[in-house]
């Protein structure tokens, strides 16, 4: 299904694993972007206030620290392992989120979820990069990361209903189910011998210094969409009077237009170059964050400005990941690594912020704090293109 969408001459593994490999990518999504869209429903479910779940979620992104030290001993052990450990962390912890009841519980359960998937993405990662030169993994991540999109547009939207039809509980259950089962179809079809790191890797390599300016592009980035993901359910509730299947309905919206951008990237970013194509959707989010502020009392308005700005982010992320995992020479991992553990750190910050906001200053306040934090994005990836010349 997904392989037919990149070059017949990529590497046999590659092609020969590709759909198991996007099809667990998805799963991983999906368990991991279930949260944001349902905050307000977990937190009556756990009878906590909003602003409380989103110190919770905060403290459960802070498992991103852990991306620096992850993404070096990455790049020196068995990529199909690393997938594996982190796959079986997201099944564990989505399951003992679907049964906790103590916030603190829900929380830990969120932590060794987030950084199950950092173990599993940045294995992903840098396996392809294991086997696909530079110039061309832009088509091969962009369609990779249709399964963001698609975690969304199927995963989340499944589990929705079922939260719709029973409860959040049973949503996130259904998640950790189908990552088992999407799991263990890659361990079994994945050649382990294919997965060894490369000889002589021993994920050594620097950061070069204005390497900086993409780790902080990627908090700002994050930390911009985390802004406007963990607030539109409630926002969309408060002002608009949106039920469940509204919410799902706009999270199908978003599913499609971040697809439409990854599959837009996966077409055109080797040819326009990454950073290019960084910040040209981080100014897309700059501007549909402006027209957010300014939306007043219209749902349509609204909900066509919140699609949008995903979409511009999902251009820009997919971008992101690939310049991050070649920017130490040699080290896959440890460049993805730091990039991951701020754009998780941006995450954490603004999922206390972004609802802090909310409740402090309505709709306005997440969504001009997303609309500096997209311009601060595009800044730095300009600034970092223009010392690559």
């Amino acid at each position: 299904m997904f392989a037919r969408f990149i070059d017949d001459d990529i590497a046999a593994p590659v092609r020969a694993n590709f759909d198991a490999l996007v099809w667990a990518r998805l799963v991983t999504n999906a368990c991991y972007r279930f949260t944001p869209p349902f905050v307000a429903v977990i937190a009556r479910g756990l009878d906590v206030s909003l602003a409380e779940l989103g110190i919770a979620l905060m403290i459960g992104e802070f498992a991103g620290l852990l991306s620096p030290v992850i993404g070096r001993r990455i790049d020196a052990v068995n990529r199909l392992a690393a997938m594996a450990a982190g796959m079986s962390m997201i099944f564990v912890a989505t399951l003992s989120a679907a049964v906790s009841t103590h916030i603190v519980w829900f929380g830990a359960s969120v932590f060794v979820l987030n950084a199950g998937k950092v173990v599993s993405d940045t294995g992903l990662v840098v396996w392809i990069n294991d086997q696909v030169p530079y110039e061309r993994r832009g088509r091969v991540i962009g369609v990779v990361e249709t399964s963001w999109a698609l975690g969304l547009f199927i995963g989340v939207a499944a589990m929705g209903l079922v939260t719709a039809i029973l409860s959040w509980r049973f949503g996130m259950a259904l998640g950790g189910l189908a990552m088992a089962v999407s799991g263990a179809v890659v361990v079994a079809k994945l050649p382990h011998r294919e997965a060894r790191a490369p000889a002589g890797r021993r994920g050594g390599g620097r950061l070069p210094t204005r390497g900086w300016l993409v780790v902080a592009a990627m908090f700002f980035l994050m930390g911009a969409s985390q802004c406007i993901a963990i607030t539109f359910g409630p926002w969309f509730e408060e002002d608009f009077g949106f039920g469940g299947g509204a919410i799902v309905a706009v999270v199908v919206a978003i599913g499609v237009a971040e697809l439409l951008a990854s599959s837009t990237s996966a077409r055109w970013m080797d040819d326009w170059g990454k950073e290019r194509s960084i910040v040209r959707g981080a100014v897309l989010m700059a501007v549909t964050a402006g027209l957010m502020a300014a939306a007043g009392g219209s749902a349509w308005s609204a909900v066509s400005a919140v699609v949008v700005f995903m979409l511009g982010f999902e251009f820009a992320i997919v971008s992101v990941l690939p310049l991050a995992a070649n920017m130490v020479p040699g080290a896959s991992g440890a460049g993805l690594g730091l990039a991951v553990g701020a754009g998780t750190t941006g995450r954490a910050v603004f999922s206390a912020a972004g609802t802090w906001l909310l409740d402090r200053a309505g709709s306005a306040g997440p969504t001009l704090a997303a609309l500096v934090l997209s311009l601060g994005a595009g800044a730095l990836v300009a600034l970092y293109a223009r010392g690559s010349r």
